[in-house]
């Protein structure tokens, strides 16, 4: 039995079912949306805990605390699911050995079809295994819990007497929830410390307030120079006759403006109608205090939103002689946890959607490249050939969507290099003078001086495209498009007001249209995937969250300021490049393609058969010699046998030992070998912080046959031109 976290039982079903992104992304739309709902930790990790033994089939889970002793091990169980706390009680914690180890190093996720088998199972005494009496284990499948400061909160464990019941995709939504929980964890605790500070000040200030009410002078000495707090006396009409510092600012009456007015003014005019003023005096009369968060009025007519205590004062005698008011401007807070909350549902969108698009680029890998070969080997047959392109163009659009699903997720690997933005703005204007239409006139402005930044130019050519197309159609009788160039520093206050976003400097790309500009319950779910105001015909609902995606894991800020026929303007904010003047490299999107042959001898492994068998079919038609292997440890034997090897080709996500230990093994033998790598989306084995590791040569999932013979005779030339130098 599990608790009930938002979700319907029929979303609970196995993630082996579901082929379609849309329906995936729901699912985890609605657990992130659970999860990013709850702000106490010890429910929190229950939360997650239970819902990834649902969502994996495990037959029981575990959340084990990361806390360390003087030998570097010391596991706390936290949470259990599946089974009863007593199962586990008669039974130590688990030890920093091989398969804990990477775990609470926060190194990798680990997964096992039968743990029994693993590398260094059962080497630890005493019980050179599992104890006696403990629950029956087989799959294996384990996840770090790392926070946003890289230090290792936990590890989620799961379970199940069966052999390989955990698959590499359950490995991808475990990994994902992992990051959801580590993210939900971070803001659970800053929340609660949050709420402990505030709530230990408001009780002093409140406590402070009633005992100098009686002092009389000292009560004014007091409150006068708090200025965060608007702290003022009601007599028992609820007249004001007291007024600090901290309510001018706040509230914007002088002194000799409000007091003697009856504090009803404070209210908006739907609560002053409902009689919420005098509901108030009477229940802090009847109950000696009445506390509220709510909409408040400004002298100006402004609103803002208010945490305010109303503590009624007695003299000894025990009559009511007035009322203390104390008032917070929870405004900014508000809008900070609103922030938090939609960032967290959004990372949990990204974390899990990516984790399934490793799959579909196989699938698509499949379809798009025999389909390609199949166009080529017919070419007199023009009604076969016409089905063949139609399926081309569909498993090519597949794609697309797929790479804005990683894009969003940050899951696309980026090549980020010293780039002039001016010079990279003024040749995408030119690119959409010509191809946005004489209706829409395109003006650039660039900024003199501006500063260098580090990014990957290709992405964010097509994040300028992306904005471009957005604005044209929302200016269909035509109008104006500028994008702008600019330096820009954000403070202490900007970030403040907007989550994960640090003070500094930036460089600022700024795209606006004249068109019909957004409603605000549309702006608050722009980024979301697969929102679109658009007919279906017209977009995937996938440009804004693309765009969003890669800012994001550029290092960078996105803002978008909209209103309804007023048109709208997107920011995108880079870090500045500090250092000493690096040179860009030089634009290669038009170098020509020439059809790739060769007669070397490679290597290919790839867990995939169907992919395995396309890849190695499309290298042998180019005259390539290829040997093949379906994991890593029958790769490294091939090797072995066959000095003739050249190149290696391999899937970083192969099952056991990764793509990337494959290579670093293969190469301890053979330090003269290339390797290029296949994924299906960017792993964290390759790619860290949204770039991939110096010296990595990566073909991104779906690839046609061309592609790959191109890309494998560019690293072997590439390799072979630097020993001639």
């Amino acid at each position: 039995m599990h608790a009930d976290h938002g979700l319907r039982e029929s979303d609970l079903i196995s993630m082996s079912d579901k082929t379609e992104p849309r329906d995936i992304a729901d699912i985890l739309s609605r657990t992130g949306a659970a999860v990013a709902g709850e702000l106490d930790p010890e429910r929190l990790v229950q939360v997650i805990t239970d819902l990834t033994v649902e969502l994996t089939g495990a037959a029981f889970g575990a959340f084990f605390y990361n806390v360390l002793n003087d030998a570097g091990e010391s596991y706390m169980l936290y949470t259990l699911s599946g089974v009863s706390r007593e199962s586990f009680a008669g039974f130590p914690m688990p030890r920093n050995t091989a398969i804990f180890a990477p775990t609470f190093r926060g190194e990798k996720t680990v997964r096992y079809d039968d743990v029994t088998r693993a590398p260094g199972y059962g080497d630890n005494p005493p019980y050179n295994g599992m104890p006696p009496g403990h629950l029956p284990v087989r799959s294996y499948l384990a996840v770090p819990v790392v926070s946003r400061s890289g230090a290792v909160h936990g590890g989620l464990f799961f379970g199940h007497p069966e052999v390989g019941v955990f698959t590499e995709r359950h490995e991808a939504i475990v990994a994902g929830v992992a990051g959801l929980a580590a993210t939900a964890m971070d803001n659970a605790r800053l929340f609660r410390a949050s709420e402990q500070a505030r709530s230990e000040l408001e009780q002093r200030v409140a406590a402070r307030g009633k005992e100098l009410s009686e002092q009389g002078a000292l009560f004014d000495q007091l409150v006068s120079g708090i200025a965060d707090y608007a702290i003022f006396m009601l007599d028992t009409e609820g007249r004001v006759k007291t007024w600090n510092t901290g309510a001018e600012r706040i509230k914007g009456y002088r002194y000799e403006e409000i007091v003697g007015q009856h504090f009803r003014r404070f209210y908006t005019p739907e609560d002053r109608a409902a009689g919420v003023p005098e509901q108030a005096l009477r229940i802090a009369g009847e109950q000696g205090k009445f506390e509220v968060e709510a909409w408040r009025v400004r002298k100006d007519g402004s609103r803002f939103f208010a945490h305010t205590v109303l503590d009624a004062i007695h003299d000894p005698d025990g009559r009511l002689v007035g009322f203390a008011k104390v008032t917070r401007d929870m405004t900014e807070r508000r809008a900070l946890e609103e922030q938090l909350r939609q960032s967290q549902k959004m990372e949990a969108i990204g974390q899990l959607t990516g984790g399934i698009a490793h799959d579909f680029n196989n699938l698509l890998t499949i379809v798009l490249g025999n389909a390609d070969a199949a166009r080529r080997r017919i070419r007199d047959n023009e009604e076969v050939g016409t089905l063949l392109d139609n399926a081309i163009r569909g498993a090519e659009r597949a794609a697309r969507l797929t790479q804005q699903l990683l894009a969003f997720a940050r899951r696309q690997p980026l090549d980020p290099k010293p780039t002039d933005i001016n010079r990279l703005v003024a040749r995408t204007s030119e690119f959409l003078q010509r191809t946005l239409g004489e209706a829409i006139a395109v003006e650039t402005v660039l900024a003199g001086g501006l500063w260098r930044t580090e990014v990957d130019a290709v992405q964010l050519e097509n994040a300028l495209i992306n904005l471009a197309v957005n604005a044209r159609d929302a200016m269909p009788t035509g109008g104006k498009l500028t994008i702008e160039t600019a330096n820009a520093y954000l403070d202490d206050m900007y970030c403040r007001m907007n989550a994960a976003v640090s003070p500094g400097q930036y460089v600022v790309v700024s795209v606006s249209d004249t068109g019909s500009g957004m409603s605000q319950d549309v702006l608050e779910r722009a980024f979301e995937p697969f929102f679109t105001t658009k007919p279906s015909s017209r977009g995937t609902g996938l440009g804004l969250s693309q765009v969003y995606g890669f800012v994001k894991q550029s290092g960078g800020h996105i803002k978008i300021y909209s209103e309804v026929d007023q048109g709208t303007t997107v920011k995108i904010y880079l870090c500045r490049l500090l250092g000493p003047e690096i040179h860009a490299a030089a634009d290669l999107h038009n170098v020509p393609r020439s059809v790739s042959t060769g007669s070397e001898t490679v290597l290919l492994v790839e867990d995939d058969p169907d992919v395995r068998a396309f890849s190695v079919n499309a290298l042998r038609e180019r005259g390539f010699s290829v040997l093949e292997a379906a994991d890593a440890p029958s790769g490294l034997k091939v090797l072995g046998q066959h000095p003739a090897i050249e190149l290696l080709v391999t899937d970083v996500g192969l099952p056991g030992m990764t793509g990337r230990e494959l290579a670093d093994q293969a190469r301890q033998q053979r330090p003269d070998l290339k390797v290029l790598f296949t994924t299906g989306y960017a792993r964290n084995a390759i790619i860290h912080h949204g770039r991939l590791d110096h010296g990595v040569e990566l073909i991104v999932k779906p690839y046609t046959m061309v592609e790959l013979a191109d890309r494998v005779r560019g690293v072997l030339d590439k390799a072979s031109s630097k020993q001639v130098e």
